[in-house]
């Protein structure tokens, strides 16, 4: 394949940065967007140039940080998969594919389409656990939880905390993600002893740190755990419920 890469470089926070053109040939459709940037950056290096940096970890849309934009896509053309799982056979040859970090007024870039997610980080830190001992492997079975109950309150854990909901967002809001969180936590026993304290302390560093929610339904279309729209929910939900239970633990 015979692919024009625009890729967006920049060199810090601090500075204004600028989109770059290069031609790639020899590209195969079953590569991910990930190889491609290897293969380019193979290209970048052997003519004594600056790789693009761009996160990346798990590489099997386990993890998320691998989060691009790609043609004013979070992730890239195909919905609901990370950008990991994305692969050249969704372009055709010849395509134009316009590379871009995640973008939100909460993801400062930190270089070329590397972010700072640390907004996310935030919510988690304020409202993602529960004070309770976890006990051994064998005390799990002494609190009977229905499956339906459990099922879905995996579902709502299966969020990987990408961010793609927040890029996707024209409000750069992040109530997919918090939702998630919530909901998760509040379906099950174990999370219910700090319920409000945690919906307070988890609201208040989201209208802090991200925009808020319209209902655009962005989120829900390019989050790759499939976390579904009725997740933004629990956010007003549990705002009210924190207010009404003013003073209380849970």
């Amino acid at each position: 394949m015979r692919l024009t890469i625009e890729v967006w470089r920049q060199d810090n926070p601090e500075v204004e940065g600028h989109f770059e053109t290069h031609l790639v040939e020899g590209a195969q459709e079953e590569m991910s967007l990930l190889e491609l940037i290897d293969y380019l950056n193979d290209q970048l290096v052997s003519e004594g140039r600056e790789p693009i940096a761009y996160d990346s970890d798990c590489r099997e849309g386990i993890c998320g940080t691998c989060g691009i934009t790609v043609n004013d896509d979070a992730h890239g053309p195909v919905k609901n998969t990370p950008s990991c799982r994305q692969h050249l056979r969704s372009f055709k040859d010849g395509a134009v594919l316009r590379l871009e970090p995640f973008r939100s007024g909460a993801f400062p870039v930190i270089r070329d389409l590397v972010v700072d997610r640390s907004g996310m980080d935030r919510v988690l830190q304020a409202g993602g656990y529960i004070s309770v001992d976890a006990g051994t492997a064998a005390d799990a079975d002494s609190m009977q939880i229905g499956h339906g109950r459990a099922e879905k309150a995996l579902d709502f854990a299966a969020c990987i905390g990408c961010g793609a909901c927040i890029s996707a967002c024209p409000n750069g809001a992040a109530n997919l993600f918090a939702g998630s969180l919530l909901n998760h936590l509040s379906t099950l026993p174990q999370g219910s002893t700090e319920r409000s304290k945690r919906a307070r302390a988890v609201i208040a560093e989201l209208d802090e740190s991200f925009g808020p929610c319209s209902v655009y339904g962005e989120c829900a279309k390019v989050c790759p755990a499939g976390i579904p729209l009725s997740a933004i929910a629990a956010v007003n939900r549990e705002r009210a419920r924190a207010l009404i239970r003013t003073g209380k633990d849970n």
